[in-house]
């Protein structure tokens, strides 16, 4: 089967996939924010399918003045691409949860030793976000 999704739902994918590794690069800032970013971008344009397709390129115009504004563009976003994609793609549901999710694991992992609290909490936000779909 074959979707087409909209300019619109792209970019929502995008904002949601993008914006996730941005929140995990601004909680990792104590640490490396710039591996944080480039390891969840890796992980985002490794991704393969339609979601692949989509996350190919990031979205223009993803800013935040603080993480909080920032958070609140990209976890609604979370749970909007899930949702969008449960019910016009669900094969395509489960490869966009799991990009994300690898590209969170990918940031969190760019980090010497342990991860900080901040990004524990960042990744269960995230987490939180897709389940919430």
């Amino acid at each position: 089967m074959s979707i087409t999704l909209s300019d619109q739902d792209q970019l929502t994918l995008r904002t949601a996939a993008w914006g996730a590794v941005s929140l995990m690069s601004a909680a990792g800032a104590a640490g490396s924010a710039h591996k944080a970013a480039t390891n969840g971008s890796i992980a985002l344009t490794s991704a393969t399918g339609l979601v692949g397709h989509v996350l190919a390129k990031a979205p223009k115009g993803l800013t935040g003045r603080t993480v909080a504004a920032l958070a609140d563009q990209v976890l609604p976003a979370l749970t909007a691409a899930a949702t969008l994609l449960k019910q016009h793609a669900p094969d395509e549901a489960d490869n966009f949860r799991r990009t994300v999710t690898v590209a969170v694991d990918a940031a969190v992992q760019s980090q010497k030793g342990e991860p900080s609290p901040t990004m524990t909490e960042m990744a269960r936000k995230i987490t939180e976000a897709l389940d919430a779909a």
